[in-house]
């Protein structure tokens, strides 16, 4: 039993409040010629594959990571490691500006 005056969040609301926020758990990247591909949003992700993103170094594996079996369609559609993994940042980067407006419900 929390103590009067906590609050007391509800896990399952805590995240669909921030998926609907955000945009979903999964980001959507466009190559040029239209094909649509997909990866774990970073506040989503589960955590082995946080861990395995962070273990790495270099975009290239971290891009595989998280593209996993898209990875070859997506280079195949013009994509490259670096412009994955700008847009990561700039995901990252939109997460912080989302989390501190975004205040999530209470139980």
């Amino acid at each position: 039993m929390s103590k009067p005056g906590k609050a007391r969040y509800r896990l399952s609301a805590v995240k669909a409040s921030y998926s609907e926020a955000l945009g979903g758990e999964l980001v959507e990247v466009e190559t040029d010629d239209g094909k649509v591909y997909t990866f774990p949003h970073p506040l989503f992700m589960g955590d082995a594959d946080a861990e395995k993103l962070n273990a790495e170094d270099g975009d290239t594996a971290k891009a595989r990571i998280l593209l996993g079996d898209q990875w070859d369609d997506y280079v195949k559609s013009g994509g490259d490691a670096n412009g994955l993994m700008l847009v990561f940042m700039a995901v990252r980067a939109e997460t912080q500006d989302t989390m501190g407006k975004h205040r999530p419900p209470r139980k």
